[in-house]
C-alpha cells in the first residue's frame, strides 16, 4: 500500500504510531517499524542524555525509519535536536509551538519535519514554514485535541496544501485508513490503537481500562498540560473538571497534573491517574501486537477499497 506518505518516510504501510509521553519508548516504537509502519519516541520529558540512549535502543531493536516528538517550547531544545542531528533521526515530530526554527535546524540534515496540527491555519502554516508531512487530528483524539472534528479537519487541510496529510483522531482499524484515505489523506496516525498492544509497554490496569472503555468514557479538560486534553474519566479527571468550574487558575491545574501521566502508565493508578486517551476506545476490544495490528488495518482497508470499486493511488 503505496502513498507519498510511504515513498517520503521509506515505510510499507502509511501508519503512523503517535508519540505519547511514558508510552512510546523503544519496545513499542521498533514494534511498530518492523511491522511496517512509523514508530515515534515520545522524548517529551527527556533530557538530551536520556533522548541519546533511547534512540540507541531503538536501533538495536530496528533498522527501519522512526521518528522522534518533542516540544518546541522545551528549554532544552536546542540540545534536544543537537542529539537528534547527530543520531541520524529520520523524522522530526513535534506539535504546540512555532515549528519554524525546528525546521531551519533539522532540515540541512535531511530530517523529516512532520508537525501535529489541530487548526488549518496552523497546518498551512507548517508547510509555508518547510514542513513535509503534516499530521492533522481532529477533537476526537486523545491529549492535547482540536475543536473540529476529523472528518471535516482532514479534507479542509487536503484542499489547502499540497504536502502529504496524515490524518488523526479517532482511527483504529482498517475503515478508519480507508476513510482517511477517502478524506484526500495519505496515511494515519493512531495513539490510543497503539497503547492497547502487547509491546505497549504501560501497566497492565491501563491497559484493560481502556479495553473495558467505551466511546463515552472520556472528556476534555483544560489546562491539564497547559491547553486542553482529552482523557479517560476518572476522580482526576471529575477534579480537573470541578476546577474549571470554580475557575481555578491554569497553574493550580498544572499543578495538580503533575505526575499524574506516570502515575498511570507506570503505577497503574486508574483513578488518580492521568491517561490521554481518544474517543477510540468504544472501538477497542482486544490487545494484539504490533504486527498484528497493522496487518488487520492494512487488509480491512484494501477489502473496504476493494468493494467500493473506487481507485486510491498506490492501492
Amino acid at each position: 500500500m503505496n502513498t507519498r506518505l510511504t515513498e517520503i518516510l521509506g515505510i510499507k504501510y502509511p501508519i503512523i504510531q503517535g508519540a505519547m509521553a511514558w508510552v512510546s519508548f523503544p519496545p513499542l516504537v521498533a514494534a511498530v517499524s518492523n511491522a511496517g509502519g512509523l514508530g515515534i519516541l515520545g522524548a517529551a520529558f527527556m533530557s538530551p542524555e536520556e533522548l541519546r540512549g533511547h534512540i540507541r535502543m531503538i536501533k538495536e531493536l530496528t533498522d527501519k525509519p522512526f521518528g522522534v516528538n518533542f516540544m518546541p517550547e522545551n528549554p532544552q531544545l536546542e540540545q534536544l535536536l543537537d542529539v537528534i542531528i547527530e543520531e541520524k533521526v529520520a523524522v522530526a515530530s513535534y506539535g504546540k509551538g512555532n515549528p519554524k526554527r525546528i525546521i531551519e535546524r533539522t532540515k540541512p540534515g535531511s530530517i523529516i519535519n512532520m508537525p501535529t496540527m489541530g487548526a488549518v491555519k496552523h497546518a498551512v502554516r507548517a508547510e509555508r514554514d518547510g514542513a513535509d508531512i503534516i499530521i492533522v487530528q481532529g477533537t476526537e483524539g486523545g491529549g492535547h485535541t482540536s475543536y473540529v472534528a476529523t472528518m471535516v479537519l482532514v479534507p479542509l487541510v487536503v484542499d489547502r496544501v499540497d504536502i502529504p496529510v496524515v490524518a488523526a483522531g479517532g482511527i483504529g482499524d482498517g475503515r478508519g485508513l480507508a476513510a482517511a484515505l477517502a478524506l484526500g489523506a495519505e496515511g494515519i496516525s493512531m495513539g490510543s490503537r497503539f497503547i492497547a498492544t502487547k509491546e505497549s509497554p504501560i501497566h497492565p490496569n491501563i491497559k484493560q481500562w481502556i479495553v473495558r472503555s467505551t466511546e463515552e468514557d472520556t472528556v476534555v479538560t483544560d489546562n491539564l498540560t497547559g491547553i486542553r486534553c482529552r482523557i479517560l474519566r476518572n476522580k482526576l479527571a471529575e477534579t480537573f473538571l470541578e476546577m474549571t468550574e470554580q475557575k481555578a487558575s491554569p497553574w493550580e491545574m498544572m499543578t495538580l497534573g503533575t505526575g499524574r501521566i506516570r502515575k498511570a502508565f507506570f503505577e497503574g493508578d486508574t483513578e488518580w491517574g492521568s491517561i490521554a486517551c481518544g474517543q477510540v476506545c468504544g472501538m477497542i476490544s482486544d490487545i494484539p501486537t504490533c504486527q498484528e495490528l497493522t496487518g488487520q488495518i492494512v487488509t480491512g482497508a484494501e477489502q473496504i477499497i476493494k468493494a467500493l470499486g473506487v481507485k486510491i493511488r498506490g492501492i
